[in-house]
């Protein structure tokens, strides 16, 4: 979790959560082109000496890495991005070609953490609308996001009032 500034000064307020991933799509795509291009070379060597049925095993050793490359490359970028910036506090979520954004009123913003079990998300609730985080941070990442936003958003509701005539 990267936070960008710190709610002491009016700049904008960010909190970023990747997926882990050790290799970006790009390089995933490069890896999985070269081991198929050697493992494709090798039996054609074979397959010209006779062995034809090393290429059909080469072929079918190849061929299901494809799909799971494909999903793994979907979804190396995703990602959760929270912003507190002029008046507002912007969700983004990235999962594959999906992408959402959800723009909530800090000023009514709670942040919460029903329990502190490894599946539970972080939950943003403000004026009826609900959005979960938290997907890429362990328990104790979650709790300490929990805490940076209660304290941004105290900070939010001292800058940003809200609309004239709003409690």
């Amino acid at each position: 979790m990267d936070t960008a500034a710190s709610t002491d000064s009016p700049l904008p307020a960010e909190w970023l959560m990747k997926r882990n991933c050790s290799l970006s799509p790009r390089q995933a795509v490069l890896v999985y082109a070269l081991l198929c291009t050697a493992t494709l070379v090798i039996a054609i060597v074979f397959t010209l000496q006779g062995a034809w049925m090393v290429l059909a095993f080469a072929l079918v050793e190849a061929a299901p890495v494809a799909p799971a490359l494909h999903h793994y490359t979907r979804h190396a970028l995703d990602h959760e991005r929270v912003l507190l910036e002029g008046g507002w506090l912007l969700v983004e979520r990235a999962d594959g070609l999906r992408r959402q954004a959800v723009r909530l009123d800090p000023t009514h913003a709670r942040v919460s953490l029903p329990d502190a079990g490894v599946r539970t998300l972080v939950r943003i609730e403000a004026r009826g609308v609900q959005v979960e985080i938290g997907r890429f941070l362990t328990p104790s990442a979650r709790l300490d996001l929990v805490r940076a936003l209660r304290q941004a958003l105290r900070g939010a509701s001292l800058l940003y009032p809200g609309p004239a005539g709003s409690l």
